[in-house]
């Protein structure tokens, strides 16, 4: 048997772009933790409590931070992007790629770190919008 501890995608949106990300094992799930335990303790309590403009805006710095530490975890190589007139590489892409190449890069990294939707919810960026806005549904006061 041959396992590849990494998969190749390409690109669906930039023809000619493939991009290789790591496949998730033991040692890397506890790597990966422990490079955004704090991080995500930090956003649930942000997202746990009364949201004002400024508790929005940590909150999505908070999910962008974990974005990129999920794309620096998983993104292991870029092939056929110049960035500049220079072969791209993992930092390149993240630090001057296409926003869309890197929200590429990370749904297959999510993928392949088998976050389910609501791990999912949790990283992704939070609006830092100051418009208050009602929940949707029928939901009724627990204390009522």
């Amino acid at each position: 048997m041959t396992y590849e501890s990494t998969v190749t995608v390409e690109s669906a949106e930039y023809p000619g772009v493939r991009f290789t990300v790591r496949r998730m094992s033991f040692g890397r799930r506890l790597e990966l933790a422990k490079n955004i335990r704090d991080k995500l303790g930090r956003l649930e309590f942000l997202s746990a409590g009364e949201k004002g403009t400024a508790e929005e805006a940590q909150a999505a710095l908070l999910a962008c931070e974990i974005d990129r530490q999920y794309a620096e975890w998983g993104l292991a190589s870029v092939e056929g992007l110049e960035i500049d007139g220079t072969p791209a590489t993992p930092q390149s892409l993240l630090d001057r790629g296409p926003e869309s190449l890197v929200t590429e890069v990370l749904e297959a990294v999510y993928r392949e770190a088998g976050l389910n939707g609501e791990e999912r919810k949790n990283s992704e960026s939070h609006s830092t919008s100051s418009k208050e806005g009602r929940p949707s549904g029928n939901a009724t006061n627990a204390g009522a």
